[in-house]
């Protein structure tokens, strides 16, 4: 799976190198947008400001009570019975155009965590445990204005796939891991800080929506 998205990524970036135009007949732009991911799968909002000058992108990113359970989760804590809300995912991002959709950012990020027990009502009072974990990464962005040649309202429409990479670096857990024992299973247990990504792996994939000014 990450060899495939390399790949795709490496792609997009040879296909919108060989067709870049001008970089100086970029105008600067700014972009509001709205993930779709985060609403559809994960119960939550997320919400990016984009600055799109000639040749750089800059950003910030903040998503809020994304519930990360079920099969988004990896079988390690589904055995303990166990899931995980993360009330804040945020941080900026820098990144270059290499033409005037395609664009890659370097991205150090911020993820505040919240752990429930299966079917227990997600308020930080029946937390089991609360930490917080950063990453760093990179991710391959495309910004795609579908009307943009009309001189109306419509042109300003936004569509922005992106595939990142985020790492984790850190977490406030000591040594990344949290022993307890588990009223669920009866058992004692533990469980490393997880990725942010999908099943627990650090690979993000999102289409956002929004508009550009």
């Amino acid at each position: 799976m990450t060899k495939f998205i390399f790949s795709l990524c490496l792609t997009c970036f040879l296909f919108s190198a060989s067709n870049a135009q001008n970089q100086s007949t970029y105008d600067p732009k700014w972009s509001v947008v709205l993930g779709l991911t985060q609403p559809l799968f994960l119960q939550g909002f997320n919400a990016e400001v984009n600055y799109y000058t000639p040749k750089m992108i800059f950003d910030y990113s903040h998503g809020i009570n994304l519930k990360m359970a079920g099969a988004v989760v990896a079988k390690t804590y589904e055995d303990q019975k166990i899931n995980f809300k993360i009330t804040h995912t945020l941080g900026f991002g820098v990144g270059y155009r290499f033409s005037k959709g395609f664009n890659v950012r370097f991205e150090p990020k911020l993820h505040v965590y919240e752990t429930y027990y299966d079917g227990v009502e997600q308020q930080k009072s029946n937390s089991l445990k609360n930490f917080s974990t950063t990453t760093l990464g990179f991710g391959a962005y495309y910004r795609w204005l579908p009307f943009e040649k009309q001189n109306n309202a419509l042109k300003g429409i936004t569509i922005a796939p992106s595939v990142r990479y985020w790492y984790k670096v850190a977490s406030t857990l000591d040594n990344d891991k949290f022993a307890y024992q588990n009223s669920k299973t009866n058992k004692s247990a533990s469980f490393d800080a997880p990725n942010i990504g999908l099943s627990n792996t650090p690979i993000v994939i999102n289409v956002s929506v929004g508009y550009s000014f």
